[in-house]
């Protein structure tokens, strides 16, 4: 990385506040660059950014690049960016965020990338949690904020980097991660890998750029077949058999719905784990975080404690409150795997009704898995769908959000945040669960149900 970016001083970052790149803008003002950035919206990312003194400028516009050096940019910004386009004018490099990522990683001797279709966030948050109150001073790039630091990314002084490593598009394929993390593999971003075996046969090629230790979940029939024969690295297997190097044996539920269980290491007891997150899955992303931890210098009674002090990064399952006795929450599911094992932990929860209200994202995700769509969100005991969040794609499949609430009995298509929080407001009752749900702006609809509850 100090070779590429010798001499380079000022960084500007197309769409900044994207959880792919705040994290980057995090690490980099904290190693002295000087930074700006534009975006299309406020957010949450946009605001802390400025308050680290970064300029963020909107709209997007040629002069936003100032006199940058090194404009960075992503893969969901159009290629007629007027930013990119000045910056090509003016002969200013370009470089793609995964690149960069990858460049930073390389920094390090021991980058921890944790990679899955379903829970990196939540996985790479626990071990940062783990690794920072065991005073071990990770370097971390999380894709959601996490509490303890109140940020996405920071940067440490040892040579551990906890990162978040992401299949769309290839993009952690720019990696060559000492330990990686592999928490599932399933059928995800079929608009570019065509099926699950191209899933599968991505993973495989992650796997085999980790130079040193794959931490795999035994329990995914996927995950295993893309490390299948894998000789270059150690493999060490996670899951509930105790026969693995890692498990979690004499599982119960507190409250419902938040993991207890005894932490087994080669068969033999480490320590009792009490979560501070709900749902059975993350007790297995947990799993998979003590592993990494303990290969980076934690003990058993850190690991332990680092796991019942987490209590979430932003948008996984995140309370944001309780008005009038009606509790509202915001999670960034927006998978059919993710809303089944989100809606299974809040139905869990002592709670008379569950409120899904779900933003589909991307119209070639919806319409490939709208069946799957309407059969997750049928947990629910009141489901709301707003209008699809397009993103980077236009409507090719000709797709809609009704399509989903005309398969759920008594399930309301509602296309704004407008209405949806006064249909809610309406009609929730004290004692109930509002949980937002999806990949885009949704949770910008649980602020202004929590509002006007509140008035």
């Amino acid at each position: 990385m100090e070779a590429f970016l010798q001499g380079i001083e000022k960084i500007h970052f197309v769409g900044i506040g994207g959880s792919g790149m705040c994290p980057l803008a995090e690490i980099l003002h904290s190693l002295g660059y000087t930074l700006t950035g534009s975006d299309i919206s406020e957010s949450d990312n946009v605001v802390r950014l400025r308050g680290m003194g970064i300029p963020v400028l909107m709209p997007q516009a040629a002069d936003n690049i100032g006199d940058a050096q090194l404009v960075v940019y992503t893969a969901a910004v159009r290629a007629d960016n007027p930013e990119l386009t000045a910056a090509n004018e003016r002969g200013i490099p370009l470089m793609e965020r995964a690149t960069l990522l990858g460049l930073l990683s390389r920094r390090f001797a021991r980058t921890v990338a944790v990679a899955g279709t379903h829970g990196k966030t939540s996985t790479s948050s626990m071990l940062a949690q783990i690794l920072l109150q065991a005073d071990l001073d990770p370097s971390a790039f999380i894709g959601g904020r996490l509490p303890l630091i109140n940020a996405n990314g920071r940067a440490g002084r040892s040579d551990v980097f906890v990162c978040e490593a992401c299949e769309f598009k290839d993009h952690y394929l720019q990696m060559t991660p000492a330990v990686s993390v592999i928490l599932n593999v399933d059928a995800d971003h079929l608009d570019y890998f065509g099926d699950l075996d191209g899933v599968i046969a991505s993973f495989r090629q992650f796997a085999t750029q980790t130079t040193h230790t794959l931490i795999v979940n035994a329990d995914d029939p996927n995950t295993l077949k893309a490390v299948e024969g894998l000789e270059h690295a150690e493999i060490i297997r996670y899951g509930a058999d105790i026969h693995n190097e890692w498990s979690a044996q004499n599982i119960t539920l507190r409250d419902g719905s938040y993991g207890c269980y005894d932490l087994y290491h080669h068969g033999e007891f480490v320590t009792a784990v009490t979560l501070g997150v709900p749902g059975r899955h993350n007790i297995f992303n947990s799993l998979g975080a003590a592993a990494a931890a303990f290969l980076c210098g934690a003990s058993g009674e850190q690991i332990a404690a680092g796991l019942a002090a987490f209590h979430g990064a932003g948008r996984r399952f995140e309370f944001l409150g309780t008005v009038k006795g009606i509790t509202i929450a915001d999670d960034y599911a927006h998978h059919p795997t993710e809303i089944v094992a989100t809606l299974t932990a809040a139905k869990a929860l002592p709670h008379k009704r569950v409120w899904a209200i779900f933003q589909p994202f991307t119209f070639s995700r919806t319409a490939q898995h709208l069946e799957e769509f309407a059969e997750a969100l049928s947990a629910a005991d009141e489901v709301i769908v707003s209008d699809i969040l397009g993103s980077r794609e236009t409507n090719e499949w000709n797709v809609s959000s009704q399509q989903i609430t005309d398969q759920i009995e008594g399930a309301h298509y509602l296309p704004t945040f407008e209405e949806i929080t006064d249909f809610v407001t309406q009609h929730a009752e004290e004692g109930d669960l509002i949980l937002t749900m999806g990949g885009g702006d949704v949770y910008k609809c649980a602020r202004m149900i929590k509002r006007q509850l509140e008035k």
